[in-house]
């Protein structure tokens, strides 16, 4: 779980700073070099786009990063996985007692 988060991330990443080098800053930027090809949608519309999709590209960023830290595996020591309080309470917990069919007619004894 764990590794598929950070993967996650990782793209996530590679995405907010690619759509970051594209926007059009005071200076000109990367986003001046696509404004002839880029005519079809409009350069407003294409200055929306790109800021909607810095603000989901950052929350995402986030809100995966503090996933990660949750999903984080716990190693005490001698590198033996550790259970949190949590999962030992649940794991001392009676478990229900699993449904047993009644024994069947014997029909020999009738």
């Amino acid at each position: 779980m764990y590794v598929f988060i950070s993967i996650l991330i990782l793209i996530v990443s590679v995405l907010l700073a690619l759509i970051v080098l594209v926007q059009n800053s005071k200076g000109g930027g990367l986003a001046s070099n696509f404004a002839a090809s880029n005519q079809f949608m409009g350069v407003r519309q294409t200055a929306d786009f790109l800021e909607k999709a810095t603000w989901t590209m950052s929350i995402a960023l986030l809100v995966l990063s503090l996933v990660a830290t949750m999903a984080i595996p716990k190693y005490n020591n001698q590198g033996d996985q550790v259970k949190s309080e949590v999962q030992e309470q649940i794991d001392k917990t009676a478990k229900p007692v699993d449904f047993q069919a009644p024994p069947a007619k014997d029909e020999n004894a009738e």
